[in-house]
């Protein structure tokens, strides 16, 4: 019950308004138990009272009906209406917490969180199990309490009118509560089993819709088709056991409060029959059994709907429960006036405890405004390197200082706002391109949009685009082409205007004029910028103020490209290799 007392920390600041649809709940479910007071007194003191004339009769009649149709027509309304208002607002304010923070916790992950973790997976702890928990609003903190109310009620007016019959009803609540427990005993663990098979269709089927693309150029439906359907039968077999477990409850449960009335109409007519109960009694009685055993029938499904809200709230805190990779220190300060020297002191990396270090003895001394590019085949560390300075990862021994100071003693994103990147498969958001754009600064001037976009080559296409800069991009940018979107990416470091400069083979797989054109603005971007470009064309590098080439995680050679040529070595090779290449 432990995500019960968490969850309760985010319902503590609507206890008022809980408690007030509670209250006006009581009066809502009240209300209904006049109708078997109406029946008693409209066949045993209207109907059956011989001392009454036709016309008195109907008099009463006619003044009784007038009152119940005032309170049915004019009070319950409003009393519905405020407390369907109350209990639904209520929980969609405290889901709208929830997920405000899980989403502020998912921006503090790491990317080795994200490497290790489905997407779909997650969004279904954000939506699905988030929204599951909504019931523990709504049932376990306001309609349980509700039945219950309501049951005894019904108890204290039956046993006013007839304590015989009442413990009679009351007979079979043993075997109602010993069947509850039982059958509900394993549904958590069942319920908590079945969200975990639907989360992993879920995440199966985010991944194929993203790589439809993949699937289609392939050919490899059929295959894809029984790899769903594996998926989807392992959460078949786990919904029909979860559906057999609750079949088989209810059928029991509803077994027993439906013996419950057959006892009190058998006796309830002997004793009419002998003439020590009224019929009017006996009415009112039998309408009562229901007021009585409908809750508890309620109190059935609330127990598998709370089920599946404590399983749901198990996923969500085990997602809130993911630790921080990357954190701030308690003493952390806030990085500013950057000039852009870094150094690289013993640096080593790997990217799990206890395997192969990608990065080793890294020394390395990077000037402000100096542009130091690395290469090397793939593989070799370059982006793990490149990595490591915005805090992406952490060292696993060394340290990496900017202007003298350790990385790690800056606050994350302060040290992040001091940095730009364009990567090579850099992702566009499914908005416009001026909202893409304007990632790099969300309060710039639309003027210093369109600046940005001058100086990255952007804004001739974008002119050409349907809407211009209100051209709606579609998912990861797949309306435009590679290097349209490259020189939005490009665009927004323009406007984000960073002293350091992270390129990571931003100009790979594009053609002849688009690499031209980024090549131009990246040139433009990298002045009186520290800038690190990652490279795999080395005829794109060969400007640059130093050439560190890697292999297998350590440097082996550098210097500029003249030097390099010159030494004959492995920089050397690799580019005498690309030249005849191309």
């Amino acid at each position: 019950m432990n995500s019960v007392k968490r969850y309760m920390k985010f319902v503590k600041p609507y206890r008022a308004q809980i408690f007030a649809t509670i209250v006006i709940g009581i009066l809502k479910f009240a209300i209904p138990l006049l109708i078997p007071l109406l029946i008693k007194y409209v066949i045993d003191d209207i109907i059956g009272n011989h001392g009454l004339s036709v016309d008195e009769k109907m008099h009463k009649l006619v003044w009784v009906m007038s009152i119940m149709l005032a309170i049915f027509a004019i009070v319950r309304p409003p009393v519905e209406y405020y407390r369907q208002y109350f209990a639904q607002g209520t929980a969609s304010r405290i889901l709208y917490d929830i997920r405000g923070r899980l989403f502020t916790h998912l921006q503090k992950l790491s990317f080795k969180f994200y490497a290790n973790t489905r997407g779909g997976e997650v969004i279904s702890r954000v939506i699905n199990d988030v929204e599951q928990t909504k019931d523990f609003v709504i049932t376990g903190l306001m309609n349980v309490w509700l039945d219950m109310v309501t049951v005894l009620i019904a108890i204290v007016i039956m046993f006013m009118m007839d304590a015989r019959l009442t413990l009679i009803s009351l007979a079979v609540f043993p075997f109602y509560i010993f069947s509850v427990r039982y059958f509900f005993g394993n549904m958590r663990f069942l319920t908590r089993k079945r969200s975990q098979a639907l989360a992993e269709v879920q995440g199966y089927l985010h991944e194929r819709v993203q790589g439809m693309a993949i699937i289609k150029s392939f050919a490899i439906e059929d295959h894809e088709q029984k790899q769903f359907d594996k998926h989807n039968a392992n959460f078949l077999e786990k919904a029909l056991t979860h559906t057999s477990w609750t079949a088989k409850s209810f059928a029991v449960v509803n077994t027993i409060t439906d013996i419950a009335p057959l006892l009190i109409i058998f006796v309830a007519g002997y004793l009419v029959i002998g003439g020590s109960l009224t019929v009017g009694t006996l009415a009112a009685f039998i309408a009562y059994i229901d007021h009585l055993y409908s809750p508890l029938r309620r109190l059935v499904n609330s127990g598998t709907t709370l089920t599946q809200a404590f399983a749901s709230m198990d996923r969500v805190f085990e997602l809130l429960d993911e630790t921080y990779d990357i954190d701030d220190l308690p003493d952390a300060v806030e990085c500013k006036n950057v000039r852009g020297d870094i150094r690289f002191e013993g640096v080593e990396f790997q990217y799990a405890k206890g395997g192969e270090p990608v990065l080793k003895n890294i020394n390395l001394q990077i000037k402000a405004g100096e542009t130091v590019a690395l290469v090397g085949m793939s593989g070799g560390g370059k982006s793990s390197l490149v990595s490591l300075i915005p805090r992406f990862y952490d060292v696993t021994k060394g340290a990496i200082l900017l202007d003298g100071t350790d990385i790690r003693s800056f606050q994350v994103r302060s040290l992040r706002d001091k940095i730009g990147m364009v990567l090579q498969d850099h992702i566009l958001f499914s908005d416009s391109v001026k909202s893409n754009i304007l990632l790099g600064n969300p309060n710039a001037s639309d003027e210093e949009v369109v600046q940005a976009a001058i100086a990255a080559n952007a804004h001739d296409f974008i002119m050409n685009l349907p809407e211009g800069y209100d051209t709606t991009v579609g998912e990861r940018g797949v309306k435009l082409s590679g290097g349209q979107k490259q020189r939005i990416a490009i665009a927004r470091v323009f406007l984000k205007n960073p002293p350091l400069l992270i390129l990571d083979e931003a100009t790979s797989a594009l053609d002849l004029e688009s690499e031209h054109l980024i090549q131009e603005a990246i040139d433009k971007l990298a002045r009186n910028r520290t800038t690190f470009i990652v490279a795999h064309r080395l005829s794109t590098i060969t400007h640059a103020g130093r050439i560190i080439l890697i292999e297998n995680g350590e440097i082996k050679e550098m210097g500029t490209h003249e030097q390099l040529m010159e030494k004959q070595g492995l920089y050397y090779n690799l580019f005498q290799i690309q030249q005849l290449e191309s």
